[in-house]
């Protein structure tokens, strides 16, 4: 069964190690079993930390974009060892005897932030192993029949978006797109369709 947690992350540059991880979110966002797809009543099962930067490169960009204090959290912030410790157990927790899925849009920016972090930062490793993944760009695209280079958000169907504002803040944003996961997930279901194929 695969548990789905959909994740947001707000940077002080593009990518990690020469710059930070300054927060992020991970939200449940349902499950499936191969045959039925089940999103949750509510998006309440949620972590949402504020880390330590690990250097002192950044970009004034990334921070005019996510708002963070950047200053504030090198003093206040978590350290990354407990962050990504206490976000792997929370993920293996909640996802109990399920193998448990990163969920992003687009998919290969915060994965390769937290899987580098899980990776730097914990003896456990990422929660995800090194693939398990699902890009909802990519559902988009082959949903839709756009190129994937045609499937950004502006680009959704108006009935898949979720009634929430993309605030650029982890947590609000996590499940901004949990939501949207869910009714790409589902869309076309109910006539036994993906995008225009049967299955």
């Amino acid at each position: 069964m695969d548990v789905y947690f959909s994740a947001d992350i707000e940077t002080d540059g593009p990518i990690p190690g020469p710059y930070s991880i300054l927060s992020f979110a991970l939200v449940y966002a349902g499950i499936y079993d191969g045959k039925s797809f089940k999103r949750p009543l509510s998006y309440d099962h949620y972590l949402y930390r504020e880390l330590r930067p690990i250097s002192e490169d950044f970009e004034p960009e990334a921070l005019a974009v996510n708002g963070l204090d950047r200053d504030a959290l090198m003093k206040t912030g978590m350290q990354p060892t407990q962050a990504m410790r206490e976000a792997g157990e929370w993920v293996r927790k909640i996802a109990g005897g399920g193998n448990p899925v990163f969920v992003a849009y687009p998919l290969s920016f915060d994965w390769t932030w937290l899987y580098w972090y899980f990776v730097r930062f914990t003896e456990q490793g990422s929660p995800f192993g090194h693939s398990r993944c699902f890009d909802i760009k990519t559902a988009v695209s082959v949903k839709t029949g756009l190129p994937i280079a045609g499937a950004g958000r502006a680009r959704v169907p108006s009935e898949l978006l979720p009634n929430r504002k993309h605030t650029h803040h982890a947590l609000d944003d996590a499940i901004e797109q949990a939501e949207l996961f869910a009714n790409v997930f589902e869309w076309g279901a109910e006539n036994g369709v993906f995008g225009k194929e049967k299955i």
